[in-house]
């Protein structure tokens, strides 16, 4: 049996101020949400996570992301950290949008396996 998390709808006035903030990231942002390419993994016994977010592309890669503060993707460097462009990446408002409507994978994973995965960063 699969239990879904409800979640209250998002108004139209909502939607549009995350539209006016985000841009054509929210739109990619929620593309990712509805292919279910958001896991939230988390260390135990720390209770630390990180958010594993898939591409667009074909090749479906993966990047490893602090919602708030880092992507390991390339926009995020160029449009964000460079150029300030961006408030964040579309990796980033994805597990932040996920994490909020609780729709994100939760993945456990032992503190260890954790820092190794962050050790690649």
């Amino acid at each position: 049996m699969e239990i879904t998390k409800w979640t209250p709808p998002v108004t139209d006035d909502q939607l549009s101020v995350l539209h006016f903030l985000f841009g054509k990231n929210l739109e990619r942002a929620t593309r990712i949400i509805d292919q279910r390419g958001v896991k939230r993994i988390s260390g135990e016994p720390s209770g630390r996570s990180i958010f594993q977010v898939v591409g667009e592309s074909r090749r479906k890669e993966e990047y490893l992301c602090f919602p708030e503060h880092y992507c390991s993707c390339y926009s995020f460097f160029y449009d964000i950290v460079n150029r300030g462009e961006q408030l964040c990446c579309k990796h980033q408002l994805a597990a932040r949008l996920s994490a909020s409507t609780g729709v994100c994978i939760d993945v456990k994973v032992s503190d260890e396996e954790l820092a190794f995965l962050l050790s690649k960063l």
